[in-house]
């Protein structure tokens, strides 16, 4: 206790550099009580050191935040962009990859989907790669397992993009119910859902959104950005030609 008491007075008082060596030279011999004491007096001498610890603490928290998020971008690349199990739109062949991590109950996952197709129109060669990640609701799960199923009858994009344009709640009724209007074979839909394929992509999805610290959706990375929320098409042309950059 009386060693942690004395850190944290330490870094109550580091910005006064004055401070610092005395605390550090005495830390055996000051008694928690002093240390509380010295503490008490520099935060009433200098009140604004707390908000610069604050800061301080904040500036260390997002440095490792960071340096987290470039870590799983080196190591898991393959993963993150190549993926088999993961729904590919756009050029197969892209030079760059766009990968969105989308919930079909976020709103602001159905106001993406026209940025999206106007950046698949704009740049014929980019990649999109989605992974499902349904975290809103037990909707969002059963219709996440109802369009990475759908791959199995061909139709994942068209009925990636009616579930998208879908102005009310991804239930189970209504999952089906657009199922049927896109032409999917609900029995093969139904038993496709449970399929290992369906539980890994989703699993691989909440590992990626984690190890990136991705918090909501949508999210979407490009090269060595993360670009949480909703984005402009600018922004993501942006980040695509900064991608192309980094590459040539």
């Amino acid at each position: 206790m009386k060693r942690l008491l004395l850190k944290l007075c330490i870094l109550l008082v580091a910005p006064l550099s004055m401070a610092v060596p005395a605390l550090a030279d005495t830390a055996e011999t000051l008694s928690e009580e002093r240390i509380k004491e010295l503490a008490l007096e520099a935060i009433l001498e200098n009140p604004e050191i707390i908000e610069l610890a604050i800061q301080r603490l904040q500036q260390v928290q997002l440095e490792r935040q960071q340096a987290a998020i470039a870590a799983t971008l080196e190591s898991r690349r393959t993963e993150l962009e190549r993926d088999p199990n993961a729904p590919v739109l756009g050029n197969p062949d892209g030079d760059v990859t766009l990968v969105e991590f989308f919930d079909y109950n976020c709103p602001y996952c159905k106001r993406a989907k026209p940025i999206v197709e106007a950046l698949l129109e704009a740049d014929p060669n980019i990649r999109v790669v989605f992974r499902e990640w349904p975290v809103l609701s037990e909707g969002s799960v059963y219709a996440a397992r109802a369009a990475l199923a759908a791959r199995q009858q061909d139709k994942y994009e068209e009925f990636h993009w009616a579930l998208m344009a879908f102005r009310g709640r991804a239930e189970e009724a209504s999952v089906l119910e657009i199922a049927e209007e896109v032409g999917l074979d609900i029995d093969r839909l139904q038993s496709d859902m449970q399929a290992d394929d369906v539980d890994n992509h989703i699993r691989l999805s909440m590992q990626l959104a984690e190890g990136l610290n991705i918090t909501g959706t949508p999210s979407f990375v490009v090269g060595n950005t993360v670009l949480p929320g909703l984005p402009t098409q600018e922004q993501l042309s942006a980040a695509v030609s900064e991608a192309r950059a980094l590459d040539d």
